[in-house]
């Protein structure tokens, strides 16, 4: 691929040219000097981001956590993806971020693929509530011996886990099907994209492809979705200015927010079907993002809890805590309280990559780590409702077992 563009980085000099300089640089990509067909280079990109076996760089930066927290005793982590990190290493992290842990409910939760760690197993479901006509999404977890029975249910997660898959490949064509052009103007409207930037995206877009279908097999299933596309345009930096690569990825992300919009929400099973097969087989329901998914906290399903902060969602904590508190208070008898939780919405796969290429926000989640159980501001609203986090890990942790 020498050549390519005029834009191969020979050397580091070409990060200290200024803004200007890069920019005349990329406006004059010579798109017809791209390697069209997938080049072994491609190839071994490919293979890399779809990798699930881990370097020994990428073990180290599991099993060495930037921060430890001694002081902590309690670990509530029931929303967390382990993704393709094992539980081993898993475990040795919790283990050096807690070392005076005395109390602990620690449940996978990775997108619908039921994981367990210790005794317990969870998974984050997606799902569709007609009556608000959004996905929605709920944390699902049970004792682990609960799950001999669990066939329905599993079926129901495999059909939707291969929406993650479906959704790339629809990713892929909006960017290279004809049909879907409206969304390509749209996204680079936008976010300002020249006809070269969607030509230079198309043409690595349509490689990604080419891989995908000629290493069907040797991928696995869990890799193949949306941020595989971002995983690949960031091991380009090498051959391109990583201004043209950033651009790029924001014009990426503008047509993944389109697809993602437009999904058919009639993929996924309704949310009344999900929580009766999950309580059909004594697991628990925890509602998550607040923020995002607020009309699910008006339509009075069957859950255990409320998640009321979340890297993503922390706005309205206190006031959440206040309503699950005065909901309690006029509960029909009969009916458990709610509880309330955090989650701390880690994704460990997002730790192994080059810290270069992470999202940053994703990558400084912690497992266990909510920082609002001892935020000042927020304790009032704790004590009025009569919670804490050792009271909240007892509670659903009997409820599972029982």
């Amino acid at each position: 691929m020498a050549q390519q563009l005029g834009l191969v980085m020979r050397s580091p000099s070409l990060h200290q040219m200024k803004t200007t300089e890069l920019e005349e640089r990329t406006a004059k990509l010579n798109l017809d000097e791209i390697e069209q067909e997938v080049t072994e280079c491609d190839r071994q990109a490919y293979f890399q981001i779809v990798s699930t076996s881990l370097t020994p760089e990428q073990e180290a930066r599991i099993l060495e956590p930037g921060q430890v927290f001694p002081k902590q005793d309690s670990v509530l982590a029931v929303h967390w993806h382990p993704e393709f990190v094992p539980m081993d290493l898993i475990q040795k992290r919790i283990n050096t971020l807690f070392p005076n842990r005395r109390e602990e409910l620690i449940i996978p939760t990775q997108h619908n693929v039921l994981m367990t760690f210790g005794n317990y197993s969870g998974v984050e479901i997606d799902c569709y509530s007609a009556s608000f006509n959004r996905k929605v999404q709920l944390l699902v977890h049970f004792a682990e011996s609960k799950l001999e029975q669990a066939d329905v249910l599993k079926a129901m997660l495999l059909h939707t886990f291969k929406y993650r898959s479906s959704q790339l490949f629809e990713f892929i064509d909006s960017i290279l099907n004809p049909k879907f052009r409206s969304r390509v103007e749209q996204a680079a409207a936008k976010v300002g994209a020249t006809d070269e930037l969607i030509r230079f995206v198309q043409i690595h877009v349509k490689k990604i492809r080419t891989l995908i279908d000629q290493h069907d097999a040797d991928t696995p299933p869990d890799m193949l979705k949306n941020k595989l596309i971002r995983n690949y345009f960031n091991t380009l930096r090498g051959q391109y200015p990583d201004s043209l690569i950033d651009r790029a990825q924001v014009f990426l992300r503008a047509i993944k927010k389109r697809v993602k919009v437009d999904f058919k929400l009639s993929y996924f099973y309704h949310t009344e079907e999900v929580i009766e097969e999950v309580r059909s087989l004594g697991g628990g329901i925890l509602v998550p993002h607040p923020e995002q998914f607020w009309p699910i906290l008006l339509a009075d399903y069957d859950v255990d809890g409320i998640e009321v902060w979340n890297p993503q969602s922390q706005e309205y904590t206190a006031f959440l805590i206040n309503v699950v508190g005065q909901q309690n208070k006029t509960r029909r008898r009969g009916r458990r309280p709610l509880l309330v939780f955090m989650g701390d919405d880690t994704h460990f796969g997002e730790k192994v990559l080059e810290p270069e290429h992470q999202d940053v926000e994703k990558a400084n989640r912690e497992i266990g780590v909510q920082p609002a159980w001892d935020d000042l501001a927020i304790c009032k609203s704790m004590i009025i409702a009569n919670v804490d986090r050792q009271s909240q890990i007892r509670e659903y942790r009997s409820r599972l077992d029982s």
